[in-house]
């Protein structure tokens, strides 16, 4: 995992700045730039220790032959930590001779690695640094997350509201006055960061608070940016990153993609789609996924036409098969499909958490394991020998 994020960091400072990857024709500039996530505003910065992913979401999944495979990056706004450290909370309490029969490795150092982190990543030196979490607000689906983190790391959690820029410094209203903001562990998509920047009618970010970032007075995690390394079509690309970047070869394989927006793949897909997987490559949560083996011809002819449509915003995916875990149900004890979300944190240091978020699919037969789409979730446990 800390090869991958940080090949994929590495990528990411590339195409802001010097854009060697494409003189070097390790993959094709049309698709990093016609990329959603993309933004022309970050050319020419680079972020502290140029770490723009600095919380990341690898998903990892074990197929039918026994192999481990990266099946997704998650790079943007990446969430479930917080079930993560409940779901250990609960073992705990539950199954406490688990944890003096066996050396369970601790997770429970993530919010003092992430407070870390966002110290390592304020861009100036101050005697006494003043963080926040900035969240869209209580209606978002993750925000049991937001106050879990800002309360386990004793920082403020605050929405846009909160804050205001003043001679393109980052301030915190409080019942005192104002006070300055050192880091910012921010999640907002990017475009709603800033109206002033992005989207204008966002109501929800902060007006100036990219070009503060940008004149270095305010750090952001993630970066603003990083999402062109989120795009599914990218993903495609990151063993080659890993060889350009690191010289090494991938310690973990990937999944094979095959993106729509190459002819040769294209007709390959829509000739075949009942043996693939589709996906948006600018989704998540599992929306607009299509599994090709199980879905029915009127569904599957509905994506060929999306597809032919704009190519550019499909890749597929050969299903795997995911291997499962007893999983208890109303009636009985059940195997379940299940994946492995391990969480990196980056800034001066790079560090992955002794297990991670291990999401179930909860139905039977189903390979879509997110919490959006009736998911559950697990304790992982990795044994210290």
């Amino acid at each position: 995992m800390l090869q991958r994020v940080k090949a994929l960091n590495l990528f990411i400072d590339d195409v802001y700045n010097d854009k060697k990857i494409f003189k070097d024709n390790v993959i094709p500039r049309e698709l990093v730039f016609n990329s959603p996530y993309y933004l022309k505003e970050c050319d020419g910065f680079s972020p502290k220790h140029k770490a723009w992913s600095n919380i990341s979401g690898i998903d990892l999944i074990r197929n039918i032959n026994g192999d481990f495979l990266v099946l997704e990056d998650n790079l943007r706004v990446p969430s479930g930590i917080s079930y993560m450290l409940e779901n250990r909370m609960v073992m705990r309490d539950v199954f406490p001779e688990l944890f003096t029969r066996y050396k369970v490795s601790d997770i429970h150092q993530y919010p003092n690695k992430l407070y870390n982190c966002m110290l390592e990543c304020i861009p100036k030196k101050t005697k006494d640094p003043h963080m926040c979490v900035l969240t869209p607000g209580r209606a978002n689906s993750a925000y049991f997350e937001h106050r879990f983190l800002s309360e386990q790391m004793g920082i403020a959690l605050v929405e846009g509201k909160d804050l205001f820029v003043e001679k393109d410094v980052v301030y915190m209203k409080t019942v005192r006055g104002k006070l300055k903001v050192d880091c910012i562990y921010r999640r907002l998509d990017d475009t709603f960061l800033d109206p002033k920047t992005f989207f204008k009618g966002s109501l929800i970010g902060v007006p100036g608070l990219f070009k503060a970032w940008r004149k270095g007075n305010v750090g952001i995690l993630n970066a603003p940016g990083t999402g062109i390394a989120d795009d599914k079509a990218i993903y495609s690309y990151v063993d080659k990153m890993i060889v350009y970047y690191l010289g090494e070869q991938p310690k973990i394989q990937q999944v094979e993609t095959l993106l729509c927006s190459e002819k040769v793949h294209r007709e390959h897909v829509i000739e075949n789609i009942s043996k693939f997987v589709v996906k948006p490559t600018n989704g998540s949560g599992g929306n607009g996924i299509l599994i090709g083996p199980h879905a029915s011809k009127k569904n599957r002819e509905a994506m060929k036409k999306n597809i032919l449509k704009n190519p550019r915003n499909y890749i597929a995916q050969p299903l795997e098969i995911l291997s499962t875990t007893p999983t208890i149900t109303d009636n009985s004890i059940e195997p379940r499909h299940l994946d492995l979300r391990p969480f990196i944190l980056s800034g001066k240091s790079t560090w992955v958490t002794t297990g991670g978020l291990t999401r179930v699919a909860l139905k039977k037969g189903s390979t879509i394991v997110n919490s959006s789409q009736g998911g559950g979730s697990k304790d992982t446990m990795i044994i210290d020998m």
